[in-house]
């Protein structure tokens, strides 16, 4: 898939022209496993890191071609209420663990400053009556060898967890990237309530550590008019909270 790799890059910077820094999506192994049947490794644990090692060649290539790059893991946490609520909560972190073992793996010797991981909930709609919450899981996205981390924050199920980052410290050098704009309503938000959600992450963790972000992406989920009005209260909110803050 190489050359599919370098028609998209080529594609995005295109596209981008000299607009600034870009970034580019890949999968992590934890997700890409899901739906992929072992049937050549004798131990699950040889099979996670055998799929780090293939994806660390997607990794690498879009790092050397100057774009950030964004590891999407959604089924990480995802899959709790599918197969974890049945193992328990230690077993299932350390399923977690495993593979995030093999990420930074794939990850070894790519800057962290180039690299932002994003985990969330699957982010279909539905009720997510049965999401892990994320006091359980902040062990594990932080130590993921990237810069950036991305959170859903601003959708029913999880907007209250910001109180998390009350007790959580945020290592030095690191960003947290919380969605302040969701997928999973229709209604705009207005540009105020973005602010304020920017506001409310700045004042926990400082206001060069956090990036005002979107809970996941839109594509497939939001009409396409809709997820552009989303993204345009994003930036007026964005400038709101910067004065503010600034």
């Amino acid at each position: 898939g190489q050359a599919v790799l370098r028609q998209e890059i080529e594609a995005l910077k295109s596209a981008a022209g000299s607009s600034g820094e870009l970034f580019l999506t890949s999968t992590a192994p934890a997700s890409i496993e899901v739906y992929r049947a072992n049937q050549y490794y004798s131990r699950e644990e040889d099979f996670v890191f055998a799929l780090a090692e293939a994806l660390r060649e997607e990794y690498k290539t879009i790092v050397d071609a100057g774009i950030i790059l964004q590891i999407d893991d959604a089924w990480l946490p995802a899959l709790w209420d599918r197969i974890g609520m049945a193992m328990g909560l230690d077993a299932f972190l350390r399923r977690c663990h495993l593979r995030v073992e093999a990420l930074n793996h794939a990850l070894r010797g790519i800057p962290e400053d180039r690299v932002r991981y994003h985990f969330c909930w699957g982010s279909w709609h539905g009720p997510h009556a049965f999401d892990l919450e994320l006091q359980h899981l902040t062990d594990i996205l932080l130590s993921v060898r990237a810069q950036a981390y991305l959170i859903e924050a601003a959708n029913a199920r999880h907007e209250h967890e910001y109180a998390v980052w009350q007790t959580v410290k945020l290592p030095a050098g690191k960003i947290l990237i919380p969605g302040v704009i969701t997928h999973s309503t229709d209604i705009v938000e207005h540009p105020d309530l973005v602010c304020q959600r920017i506001v409310r992450f700045a004042e926990l963790l400082a206001k060069e550590n956090v990036i005002a972000g979107a809970d996941c992406g839109f594509g497939g989920r939001t009409h396409p008019q809709i997820a552009w009005a989303k993204l345009a209260s994003l930036v007026e909110g964005a400038k709101r909270a910067s004065r503010v803050l600034f």
